[in-house]
């Protein structure tokens, strides 16, 4: 009774018949497996797991079968996995960068990309790559499962190409963590040391360029204000991801606070973001005489800045403290953080100030001459205050 070879050739009408239906190369799979064609049954395996890719049972049924793949194939080749003609690295490339599979993952159409090749593509459009199904659900769950299977015949099989290629991928990573040579640059609005700054990132390039900023463990990119000529000043402020909030089109919303101060060396480009070489901005320090006289101008200034946030009408004074929080508190040591007291950013980011008066400020690399142009500004708004 127990006919395999039936069983196989059934399963294989039935899959002829439905060839997109899982459980019928399931059966097959495990017809041939019962028949002892170990290889056959591996293949529908992995045809079962492409259409199906959280199907678990199929997994493990299929690791056992690719276990006696491994042994038949030692026992037979004296100490070698597989046989040469069976797997070539070509037949296990990504469509998307011609590379050997690096981090796998199947899209529910049955389909299978390098997770990071996958990623970027639906960054421009919510469909298949290859047969342009939508997968607007599978973004919107974010549900890119590596597929482990595929991992494992990889490091079986071909195990020297994969080490080469996390060799260049780890290269990459190294080369993106590098946060002077090739910083990114986000190109939007004027940002500030100790400041919040959330951003809402939509666009193609700036998604990629903020999934690097988290899979490199930096959590840091630029923020620099558009430039005509150059593309983008050549002051800005480097800013830390403290969240980000996934929306199901791919869209996210993203906190991040400022957390030092640059200047722009040379400007470049990657993947479509701009970059930049830069230099970080340190406030001179002060010593004897000139410390006194700085301290004394550091305390009136801020004075005049909590005399003229005080007064303020209650409506302006909620939106602000919403948007920015409290006004922070007198530093003992105005020396003390290399971009200064907390405060005087604050107070620039909510002075009604241009950008370029705000970028001229950033760039300053002394306390003394910032606090006047602070003073300044106070007195030019406390003037122009309708009575």
């Amino acid at each position: 009774m127990r006919n395999f070879s039936q069983a196989v050739q059934d399963a294989d009408s039935l899959c002829g018949i439905k060839p997109l239906w899982t459980k019928a190369h399931c059966l097959k799979a495990t017809a041939l497996s019962e028949a002892g064609q170990n290889d056959e049954a591996l293949q529908e395996y992995f045809m079962c797991i492409a259409l199906k890719p959280d199907w678990t049972k199929v997994k493990l049924e299929a690791q056992k079968v690719n276990k006696l793949c491994s042994f038949q194939a030692t026992t037979l080749c004296g100490g070698r996995t597989v046989h040469a003609d069976l797997l070539d690295s070509g037949d296990m490339e990504c469509s998307l960068c011609m590379r050997l599979f690096y981090e796998p993952v199947a899209t529910p159409c049955g389909h299978t990309f390098c997770l990071k090749c996958l990623e970027r593509c639906l960054d421009h459009n919510p469909n298949c790559p290859l047969c342009k199904e939508n997968l607007s659900e599978y973004l919107a769950t974010r549900g890119y499962s590596k597929t482990l299977l595929m991992e494992e015949v990889l490091q079986r099989y071909l195990g020297d190409e994969l080490a080469e290629r996390k060799k260049i991928h780890e290269e990459e990573m190294k080369e993106l963590s590098n946060l002077n040579q090739e910083v990114p640059i986000f190109v939007c609005t004027m940002a500030f040391p100790t400041i919040p700054c959330p951003l809402h990132v939509f666009e193609p390039r700036y998604r990629l360029m903020i999934r690097r900023s988290m899979e490199t463990g930096t959590k840091q990119f630029g923020m620099c204000i558009a430039d005509e000529l150059k593309g983008f000043a050549d002051y800005g402020c480097m800013l830390q991801v403290r969240d980000v909030k996934f929306f199901p089109d791919g869209r996210s919303v993203v906190d991040t606070i400022g957390v030092s101060r640059f200047k722009v060396l040379s400007h470049g480009q990657r993947d479509g973001y701009n970059t930049a070489k830069i230099e970080y901005l340190v406030d001179k320090k002060v010593e004897a005489e000139e410390l006194v006289e700085l301290v004394k101008l550091h305390d009136s200034v801020y004075d005049q800045a909590d005399s003229w946030f005080t007064s303020l009408k209650d409506n302006m004074k909620s939106q602000i403290l919403s948007h920015f929080g409290h006004f922070p508190s007198k530093d003992p040591d105005p020396q003390a953080s290399p971009c200064g007291p907390a405060w005087c950013w604050w107070l620039l980011a909510v002075l009604p100030l241009e950008n370029r008066a705000q970028l001229t400020i950033l760039a300053m690399t002394s306390l003394k001459d910032r606090l006047i142009a602070i003073r300044r500004v106070l007195i030019f708004v406390t003037r122009k205050r309708p009575r």
